[in-house]
């Protein structure tokens, strides 16, 4: 999927283990289908999980991350009342691996990616009561500090406007540019809550048409309010998604801004992995379409 990707196989991943954690060795080691981008995952044993950044970083940059994604996964965990997976250690570089690796614990269910809850309007509740924990927690004076998604709309001009060149032919390149141009403009007035981040439906596991648990909590940290909005538009359809709303109390500029960063990363998604994770692609044209749907 990215020209910088390492590969990581079954073999490389049961000879760290033997190496680093002897207590696992006698554990079958899996890997796990996934449409994810940033990680290779595998299951080692029943109870924990494996996650291998796919793409090549300095050790210790890789190294400072991982231990900032441990810490923010085992805060999530805190105030979640959903499952998350917590931290279980770190790993080191070795047999052909170059970076540091980290160790979950494992949930059970399916990713909502496989299971489509989009129509459920108890999922929406259940999707609501995990982002409404997550607004409630403490943000400790910490204030939105990355360059990703979660700060200031017309920061990612530059990107949008790479995803228009590369979009062209794949999508209503001319229309997209109109609605990008009014939703750069909307303004930020709430203050910073915490925030999941990346509410996709790779991310998101369900039991039934009900949320059993959520993936990929390294990210946790204060954004913009609207963002874990995201949510709506890659996981629901028009009424679960009105549910959802109602539940979370917004108003429309908050409502517009949530659908703004879902609009910024769905762009990216349908051309970047138009060919290297179609999966991928196809939920950001589900998007966009949700997003274009909504505002005839």
């Amino acid at each position: 999927m990215h020209d910088d990707q390492v590969e990581v196989s079954t073999g490389i991943v049961a000879a760290l283990v033997r190496e680093q954690f002897p207590e696992w060795r006698g554990e079958a080691i899996r890997r796990v289908a996934s449409t994810g981008t940033v990680n290779a995952i595998f299951r080692i044993g029943d109870r924990l999980s494996a996650r291998f950044p796919l793409r090549l970083v300095d050790a210790g940059e890789a190294l400072a991350v991982l231990e900032r994604e441990a810490e923010a996964s085992a805060e999530l965990a805190h105030v979640s009342r959903f499952p998350v997976p917590e931290p279980v250690a770190l790993g080191k570089p070795g047999a052909g691996y170059p970076m540091p690796w980290s160790v979950q614990t494992w949930l059970s269910g399916t990713v909502a990616s496989d299971a489509d809850p989009s129509g459920s309007h108890a999922f929406a509740e259940d999707l609501a009561a995990f982002i409404a924990d997550l607004r409630n927690a403490e943000t400790r004076g910490r204030l939105f500090s990355g360059d990703n998604r979660g700060g200031v709309l017309a920061q990612h001009d530059d990107w949008i406007a790479e995803c228009f060149e590369q979009s062209a032919g794949l999508l209503d390149v001319p229309r997209l540019r109109r609605v990008w141009s009014q939703f750069r403009e909307l303004a930020r007035t709430g203050a910073d809550v915490m925030s999941h981040g990346d509410l996709i439906p790779g991310n998101v596991l369900v039991v039934g048409d009900r949320l059993s648990g959520v993936l990929d909590t390294g990210g946790f940290g204060p954004a913009d309010p609207a963002l874990d909005l995201v949510s709506a538009w890659h996981l629901l359809q028009s009424g679960p998604r009105e549910v959802l709303r109602r539940a979370l109390a917004c108003d429309e500029l908050e409502w517009e801004r949530g659908k703004a960063w879902a609009f910024e990363q769905a762009m990216g998604l349908v051309w970047y992995y138009a060919e290297s994770n179609p999966s991928m692609s196809r939920m950001g044209r589900r998007t966009l379409d949700r997003i274009l749907e909504s505002m005839k």
